[in-house]
């Protein structure tokens, strides 16, 4: 990285983040390395990461306002979804997790809408965050998604609407609020119910059957930013009152992640033919979804 790009991207970053709680622009320092350590501790812990007030006081109203005028470019779908978003498969019995279909109904504006200025495209490709990101998840870099469409995100939730149980392509995902709704719209999870070879079908079992003794809630507030690897944990968003709107992060830990056919026309109406070539990759952990 050239020391005017490194300049500019310390630029950007002074223009969004609040620097005096969440030290990016200082990564040799001891007030970097504490707060580094502390979101890690979270992560090891169960899994998520809050990052109260991330974005500066003076930049809420403007995050807020570049959301909504997004907004109405979601694509919105109705639908019956597994925690896998996997086709129904006989091979199992009725009530078994992966034939478990829950109401699903809320959109997302993708990548190729929201436009290069905007708060949340800076932010997503700067590179001082992105290995701030890194830092946290103790790895040595992280990469943006290939996808074309997905990658950056707006989550567009409606009022009574939610997004069901399900677990994530990817490994993690950063989310940034962009707007609290009225009331409602908690982000809820089960911390770490499989890992990579073990579905624990049980355990997810119990959870769609009304069984929360081991879920978490979360309110986000707008403005905050979440850590989250929602590839092992369960999750999802409840009822809202008033829109909720969220910025979704995706990044992945090697090069070249694209999400699956089926996922991605549900989610957002359309694949290209770079989702279609990677359709047949195999997924190294063996998990489905």
């Amino acid at each position: 990285m050239g020391l005017q790009q490194k300049r500019q991207d310390m630029a950007t970053l002074e223009d969004i983040v609040n620097l005096e709680r969440y030290p990016l622009n200082a990564p040799d320092s001891e007030k970097y390395r504490e707060c580094v350590e502390r979101i890690s501790r979270q992560l090891d812990e169960d899994g998520c990461a809050h990052f109260a007030r991330f974005i500066r006081s003076d930049l809420i109203e403007r995050l807020r306002e570049e959301s909504e005028e997004v907004a109405p470019k979601a694509h919105y779908h109705s639908n019956k979804v597994t925690p896998y978003a996997t086709a129904d498969d006989d091979a199992y019995p009725e009530d078994h997790p992966m034939r478990r279909f829950q109401a699903f109904s809320n959109g997302f504006v993708a990548k190729d809408l929201i436009d290069e200025d905007k708060l949340v495209q800076r932010l997503y490709r700067n590179p001082i965050f992105q290995q701030f990101i890194a830092d946290c998840l103790q790895e040595e870099r992280i990469y943006e998604y290939a996808d074309p469409i997905a990658g950056l995100v707006i989550n567009v939730m409606p009022e009574n609407t939610t997004l069901p149980w399900h677990f994530d392509t990817n490994e993690f995902i950063v989310s940034l609020m962009t707007r609290r709704p009225e009331s409602g719209g908690d982000f809820q999870y089960a911390p770490n119910i499989r890992t990579p070879g073990h579905e624990n079908f049980e355990e997810v079992q119990r959870i769609l059957d009304g069984d929360h003794g081991k879920v978490k809630s979360l309110t986000l507030n707008t403005g905050d930013l979440q850590l989250f690897k929602g590839r092992y944990s369960m999750h999802r968003v409840a009822p809202t009152q008033g829109q909720r709107l969220c910025a979704l992060l995706g990044y992945a830990k090697e090069p070249g992640m694209i999400g699956r056919v089926k996922r991605t026309q549900d989610v957002y109406g359309r694949v290209t033919q770079a989702h279609i070539d990677a359709e047949n990759a195999q997924r190294e952990d063996s998990l489905a979804g």
